[in-house]
């Protein structure tokens, strides 16, 4: 089999065991992404020494870990749609090109990052309401300085996720991440709970699982299938990295943009929770910041999975699209958003019935009665329309694997910035605190009718072609 056609699988077998073949692991991939810190915030809320005040202060820097992940997604995302249309067209001479330039760019970028985070790390954390209470600041200095020292090994990791499914091997991409997290589950215990380094602990943890999961990103890089990566590969070329940069645009536009949501949310949560008879005493204080940080997470998994099966589409749709075989672009599309909504639907309904036993995984018997009814409320409000938020989440990810960047990236900074953050504000300055989460439906709703129009429209592009 010639190098131009090793994976010329991609446009003769069956769109149903192709999906299974890369949507589940990167499924996986996407969820041991998301579980890294939410893994952490489950034990630090067990641990009695830490309790809401620990939950809070990880719900503080989680955003910083997000805007790591856009970047290195905007790379890696990026990197494997720009492959996969090039080996689909036959030319891997310019993916080989494409890899080496978008390693060198994620590499320099981490290392910016992680710069910038130590260096600005008291103007960030106030940002991002750490200053609640002094037990959550200082909480949340300790946790953020420790995770910081492992964002080149976490982005590196991420960069190179994407990039190794590009490749045909989905399973090994997944086994990077999920040895990487197995790592962080057996260690958190032992550092949390028998060591007692408190958030330090859980931060030591998570680095320790990174750097495993950016070794073995590392190691498949010198045995790629398609073709082998040699000195020539590695010169840093800015013309095709632009063009990397430009399909990774919505990648990074919906991860960031996450950051801004929660950003208004938590500061929205310590200014209507000032105002609130029971939120605003002090030993109460820090708990609408808590909740907030929890429910994030829950969505965080359901969207994990949505965004999964979406990027793990990336390379059957991108290589499809280069051998002009758009019958299949279109069933896959198709088969993907009824997967999406079904995904949405069943997540929906076990948020709306058993909140009170999810609930239940981050302390709340620790806690007093005001945590557990303010979560339970919170959970209900923010996650009833989940099969819209699913959808909207795998379109924004198809349409980039299709080279259509700009549909893509224009719907998610309606979507995540426009009325993730704008609502978030707007809501409670009208009707308070308890409403909320409610910015979370509201935004799909609106957002859903944007997506539809622009599916439809694709869909009678591809029929066309």
């Amino acid at each position: 089999m010639s190098e131009t056609k090793v994976n010329d699988y991609l446009e003769k077998e069956r769109l149903g065991k192709l999906m299974i073949r890369y949507a589940i692991p990167c499924v996986i991939s996407m969820l041991v992404a998301a579980l890294y810190n939410i893994v952490d915030q489950i034990f630090i809320a067990n641990a009695d020494y830490l309790g809401s005040y620990g939950n809070a202060a990880n719900t503080v820097v989680f955003p910083m870990t997000i805007v790591a992940i856009a970047l290195a997604v905007m790379i890696g995302d990026g990197c494997c749609t720009f492959v996969s249309i090039h080996l689909g067209s036959g030319n891997p001479e310019k993916s080989r090109q494409g890899i080496g330039s978008s390693v060198i760019t994620v590499i320099a970028v981490s290392l910016i990052l992680t710069i910038i985070y130590l260096v600005f790390q008291e103007h960030i954390l106030t940002a991002f309401g750490a200053r609640v209470n002094n037990e959550t600041y200082r909480l949340s200095k300790e946790y953020f300085f420790w995770i910081t020292l492992g964002i080149p090994f976490y982005m590196f990791g991420q960069a190179m996720n994407p990039i190794i499914r590009s490749d045909g091997s989905p399973r090994y991409a997944m086994a990077t991440l999920a040895i990487g997290a197995l790592i962080n589950v057996i260690f958190d215990p032992v550092c949390i709970y028998v060591l007692h380094w408190g958030m330090m602990g859980a931060a030591v943890a998570t680095i320790g699982g990174q750097i495993v999961s950016a070794i073995l990103a590392a190691a498949y890089l010198f045995k790629m299938k398609a073709f082998r990566l040699d000195k020539d590969s590695f010169h840093f070329r800015p013309g095709l990295m632009k063009k990397i940069i430009f399909l990774g645009a919505a990648s990074f536009l919906s991860q960031i943009s996450i950051v801004l949501s929660m950003a208004a949310t938590i500061n929205m949560c310590v200014k209507y929770g000032a105002k609130d008879a029971i939120f605003s005493q002090a030993e109460y204080s820090q708990i609408p910041t808590a909740v907030a940080g929890i429910v994030s997470k829950f969505f965080q998994i359901i969207i994990s999975v949505s965004a999964g099966l979406a990027a793990g589409c990336i390379p059957i749709a991108g290589y499809n699209i280069g051998a002009q075989q758009y019958s299949r672009v279109l069933g896959l599309m198709k088969r993907l958003m009824s997967v999406e909504a079904l995904v949405g639907l069943i997540a929906s309904v076990v948020f709306l019935l058993f909140p009170h036993q999810l609930i239940l995984l981050f302390g709340s018997e620790n806690e007093s009665i005001y945590y557990t009814q303010f979560a339970v409320w919170f959970i209900r409000c923010q996650l009833c329309l989940l099969p819209l938020a699913c959808v909207n989440k795998g379109s924004f990810i198809f349409l980039q694997s299709l080279g259509k960047s700009l549909e893509s990236s224009v719907l998610s900074v309606t979507r995540e910035i426009v009325f993730g953050a704008g609502l978030p504000i707007l809501l409670p300055a009208i009707w308070g605190l308890y409403a909320l989460p409610f910015f979370m439906p509201v935004s799909d709703i609106l957002t859903f009718i944007a997506v539809a129009f622009v599916l439809n429209k694709i869909r009678k592009n591809l029929l066309k072609q």
